[in-house]
């Protein structure tokens, strides 16, 4: 079997990580579009890893919590009940407001179970009592409770939007004309009751996945690789690109790193993980479908 070499498949990697499709990635690289999904099940299987046992015994102070929506096969209404067609995919994301750190994250259904798996994982995380501010949705009241407890000083930001009829507008985001504080738990500054770092780093996503980029036909066909890119751009939001605020990447900020990681550190990596099981990580299957 014939196999790419480490500055390859860096390059590969470095395309997907800064908003390139799987088609212009293998365009750009040569590589094959099984060569490219094969590499991204893998690398997408070891950052989950690496993200699960490395991003713990956190102390941040202020944790912004919001979900981002993509679809995978076909959106709701148009999902037929085929094999691949998932439908909306929601990626539940938690923030640290000062180190930028992506503490938690999770890509599933805008349902109980999914909200309640997402923050017992951010809890686990964190090692202090923080300040938690999420949006106005009804999920997070009971979720929070059951994860945190009382050891959280949580509030929610509800937010009221107009609307903009001029049909040249209906692809821009309604303006918020109005915002309310509900505390919900212990004792949240009103100061820094926000999710608008937590709604930057949804556009970070949609800027450097391409799956997620909306009013695009580079969506995902298939739920697991949806998942294998978004556990790629996670870890290498927080491990290797530096963040314009902190002028350092999230997890040098955090002392999980003592540098900014690079594309040819994660392949390397990568390569040790399968030298030590013999085998790909992933074991992808090739149906061709991204």
């Amino acid at each position: 079997m014939r196999k790419l070499s480490t500055e390859q498949r860096a390059s590969i990697l470095a395309c997907l990580v800064e908003g390139n499709s799987v088609a212009s990635t293998c365009r750009m690289t040569g590589a094959s579009k099984i060569t490219v999904l094969r590499l991204l099940a893998d690398v997408g299987t070891f950052c989950a890893s690496y993200h699960d046992e490395h991003v713990r015994n956190l102390y941040p102070a202020r944790v912004q919590v919001d979900e981002a929506w993509g679809f995978v096969g076909a959106k709701d209404k148009a999902v037929l009940g085929g094999a691949n067609a998932y439908g909306s995919a929601w990626t539940w994301v938690a923030i640290d407001a000062d180190s930028k750190i992506v503490i938690a994250h999770l890509t599933g259904n805008r349902d109980a179970d999914t909200a309640r798996a997402f923050l017992w994982d951010l809890s686990d995380r964190i090692d202090s009592r923080v300040q938690l501010t999420s949006d106005g949705h009804g999920l997070y009241k009971d979720a929070v409770k059951e994860a945190f407890g009382g050891n959280v000083d949580f509030a929610q930001l509800f937010k009221e939007y107009g609307r903009d009829l001029e049909a040249e507008r209906r692809y821009s985001p309604p303006v918020c004309i109005s915002t309310t504080t509900v505390r919900r738990c212990g004792t949240p500054d009103p100061q820094h009751v926000s999710t608008s770092f937590v709604e930057r780093q949804n556009l970070t996503i949609r800027m450097q996945t391409r799956r997620m980029t909306r009013l695009t036909n580079a969506f995902s066909k298939k739920i697991e690789n949806h998942i294998h890119a978004l556990d790629l751009h996670f870890w290498w939001y927080n491990f290797a690109r530096k963040h314009n605020t902190i002028k350092t990447t999230p997890a040098v900020a955090n002392g999980l790193a003592d540098r900014p990681l690079t594309a040819i550190d994660l392949v390397r990596m990568l390569e040790g993980e399968e030298s030590r099981l013999g085998s790909r990580l992933a074991g992808y299957l090739p149906a061709c479908s991204k």
